[in-house]
């Protein structure tokens, strides 16, 4: 069960994490997730992608002050390191991360 809590701990306790936000409505969600999620499988795998339904859980949406979606929060080392809402590229995001990721896994 996702909490704010059992989302922290999956924050402290790995190097790369993405919270994808989003909701059944959201169109751009469900056409942009499946791209996104195999771009970032293939090029970062030690990334732990969690998807979190602001229609299920707003109090996760309003701590990470996520008010739209779809919203991308990219986390290395535990600190939010890149953020990217509604209008947003597979590839936008996979540039954004490629080189500190790349330096972080090699360290």
């Amino acid at each position: 069960m996702q909490t704010q809590h059992t989302i922290q701990e999956l924050l402290n306790k790995n190097d790369a994490v993405i919270l994808y936000f989003s909701a059944p409505t959201c169109g751009v969600c469900h056409a942009l997730k499946p791209k996104l999620t195999e771009a970032l499988i293939n090029e970062f795998p030690t990334f732990i992608i969690e998807s979190i339904d602001i229609s299920e859980k707003p109090e996760i949406g309003s701590h990470f002050s996520v008010f739209t979606i779809p919203t991308v929060l990219i986390y290395l080392q535990g600190g939010e390191f890149l953020r990217k809402s509604r209008n947003m590229s597979v590839a936008e995001v996979i540039e954004g991360i490629r080189r500190p990721y790349t330096l972080m896994v090699e360290s």
